[in-house]
C-alpha cells in the first residue's frame, strides 16, 4: 500500500501529550519513497525504531499526506471494535472501491450498513453456509484431477489459487452460471483492483470522466463485469419471482440454493428487500474481494506447508486419518485442527488484508498519545502478526502457535485476519470452511515440493503475490 490521502493536520504536540513518534524521510518527500518501494517493510521499519504509534508522512509540502500507524493489538481493539463508532470508513481508499463496485458491506456505513447487514446475515449462517462445502470439494476436486493429467508436474499456486477460489464463489453465487462469470471476472478483476489502489494512493486524481487510456480500460473492464453480472441477476430474479409466485415448473423447488437466488430473494418488514443495483453490489464486492482473500490464504498455506516437508507430513497424516479415502464435508472441519492450525500460521505471515484503514471522527488517546480528529489511521496485521513481543521467532512457520492453549493466552486482536468488532468480514466461517475442505482434498492427492522458496509480496486492496509460488507434484496413490 502507498501514501494515504488526508488533508494536512497538526500532529499532536506537547499541550496535548507527548508528540507521536515517526520517521523523518527525506527533506521534501518524508516517507513517500519508503511507501512506495516497499510499504509493508517501511511499516514493519518504523515499528521496530519508533513503538506502536506512529506518524508518517510522504509527499511534498502542499501535497503532503499524514497519517498515523497503531500496531498494539490494544491500539487495534480500540479502532475496530471498542472505539469502532469513532473510526470510520472515510479513507480514500474505500471512497475508490465505492466508485467502482457500488455501496456493498465492504463500503456502506451507517444506516446503509447496518440494513445491509441484516438483509445479508441470515445467508452466511453456520448452517447455511455448510450447505456449500458439496461447491467447494467439486471445484478442489476439479482442480486435483487436471494436475494429475497435466503434461507438467509443477504449477503455481498463486495463479491456481485464485482460479479455484474464483471459480467456487462464483458456483456458490451463480450456480450453474460459473463459467458465464468467472473468464470475465478473472481477465477483468485485476485491471479494475490496480486502477482503484492506484488513484486511492495519489495526491491529485485525473477525473474519471476523462478518456485518458488508464481510465478507459478500467471503464471497459467495469462494464463488462457489470453486464455479465446484470444479465444473470435479471435471470435468476425472473426465475425467482416466477418459482415464488406460484408457477411452479417439473416440481422445481421454491427458490434455487445458490446465493444470488437468496439475495435476490432477502427481505424483512423492517428492511424491505434489496433492489437489483443493491444485489449487483453485493454480488461484486462477494466476487471481486471474496476470492482474492480465500486465495491468498491457499496459496500460502499450501506454499510454506511445501516448504516445511515436517509439517506437510503431519497435517496429511491428519487428512489421511480422519477421512479414510473419503471426501472432506462440512462436518469434518472440527476433525482436521491441524489442516485449520497450518491455515491460521499462513494467515498470520501472510495476511489477506495485510492493512486496514480508518479516519478518526473525534479526537482519541491511543497508547498515551492524542489521535487528532480526522487522521487517516492505519493497522496492520502484517506487522502486528510479526511482533517480537506477541509471537516467538515471528518469522518462523509453527502452526503450533495456534493450539486452543496458546490462543487462549495471547490478545483477541494479536491476530485478526478478518478484521474485528462491527465490520468483522461476514464471510469468515465461509472461508474457513472453504480453505480447510480445499487444503484437505489437495492434500490428501498430492505431495508438495517447494521450486520457489520465498514470495515476493506487496499491499493492494488484497495482499498481492508479486511473483510465482510454484511448487512440484507428486501424485499419491488414492
Amino acid at each position: 500500500m502507498p501514501i494515504t490521502e488526508s488533508h494536512p493536520h497538526p500532529h499532536a504536540g506537547s499541550a496535548s501529550g507527548p508528540e507521536i513518534p515517526g520517521p523523518a524521510g527525506l527533506p521534501v518527500l518524508g516517507s513517500m519513497l519508503d511507501l512506495r518501494r516497499d510499504s509493508l517493510g517501511a511499516f514493519l521499519h518504523a515499528h521496530r525504531e519508533h513503538g506502536d504509534v506512529v506518524r508518517l508522512q510522504a509527499g511534498p509540502p502542499g501535497l503532503r499526506s499524514v497519517f498515523h500507524a497503531v500496531f498494539s493489538p490494544q491500539g487495534v481493539q480500540q479502532i475496530l471494535a471498542s472505539e469502532a463508532a469513532n473510526f470510520r470508513k472515510d479513507h480514500p481508499l474505500y471512497e475508490e472501491v465505492r466508485q467502482s463496485f457500488g455501496n456493498g458491506l465492504l463500503t456502506s456505513q451507517d444506516a446503509d450498513y447496518l440494513r445491509q447487514r441484516r438483509l445479508v446475515q441470515p445467508l452466511f449462517t453456520k448452517r447455511r453456509v455448510d450447505g456449500y462445502a458439496a461447491a467447494v470439494t467439486t471445484e478442489a476436486g476439479v482442480i486435483a484431477e487436471r494436475w494429475r493429467t497435466a503434461d507438467d508436474t509443477t504449477v503455481d499456486l498463486v495463479s491456481e489459487m485464485n482460479r479455484f477460489a474464483l471459480r467456487t464463489v462464483s458456483r456458490i453465487l451463480f450456480g450453474t452460471d460459473v463459467e458465464a462469470a468467472v473468464d470475465v471476472i478473472h481477465r477483468c478483476a485485476p485491471v479494475i483492483n490496480d486502477y482503484v489502489v492506484r488513484r486511492a494512493y495519489v495526491p491529485l486524481k485525473v477525473p474519471r470522466e476523462w478518456p485518458t487510456p488508464g481510465n478507459r480500460r478500467a471503464r471497459e473492464a467495469t462494464a463488462e463485469v457489470t453486464a455479465v453480472c446484470d444479465r444473470i441477476i435479471a435471470e435468476r430474479r425472473a426465475a425467482v419471482g416466477t418459482v415464488n409466485s406460484g408457477e411452479r415448473e417439473r416440481g422445481r423447488p421454491r427458490s434455487a440454493d445458490d446465493l444470488l437466488s437468496l439475495l435476490a430473494a432477502a427481505g424483512n418488514e423492517e428492511d424491505g428487500s434489496l433492489d437489483a443495483t443493491e444485489v449487483r453490489e453485493q454480488v461484486l464486492i462477494f466476487l471481486l474481494a471474496g476470492h482474492e482473500t480465500t486465495a491468498i490464504s491457499l496459496a500460502f498455506t499450501l506454499h510454506l506447508l511445501a516448504r516445511h516437508p515436517e509439517e506437510q507430513a503431519r497435517v496429511r497424516a491428519e487428512i489421511d486419518r480422519v477421512l479414510a479415502g473419503g471426501t472432506p464435508t462440512a462436518a469434518d472441519l472440527d476433525r482436521l485442527p491441524c489442516v485449520t492450525r497450518a491455515l491460521k500460521e499462513a494467515m498470520r505471515l501472510y495476511p489477506p488484508a495485510p492493512v486496514v484503514s480508518r479516519r478518526a471522527v473525534a479526537a482519541t488517546e491511543i497508547g498515551g498519545f492524542r489521535i487528532p480528529a480526522g487522521a487517516d489511521v492505519v493497522v496492520a496485521p502484517w506487522v502486528t502478526h510479526r511482533a517480537p513481543q506477541l509471537w516467538e521467532d515471528p518469522e518462523r512457520f509453527d502452526p503450533d502457535r495456534f493450539t486452543p492453549e496458546r490462543e487462549a493466552g495471547r490478545h483477541r486482536y494479536a491476530w485478526f485476519p478478518f478484521g474485528g468488532g462491527p465490520r468483522a468480514c461476514i464471510g469468515q466461517h465461509f472461508s474457513m470452511l472453504e480453505s480447510v475442505l480445499a487444503l484437505a482434498t489437495l492434500l490428501r492427492a498430492y505431495e508438495l515440493e517447494a521450486v520457489d522458496e520465498e514470495v515476493p509480496v506487496s499491499a493492494g486492496i488484497t495482499l498481492q503475490a508479486t511473483g510465482p509460488a510454484r511448487v512440484r507434484l507428486r501424485p499419491r496413490s488414492l
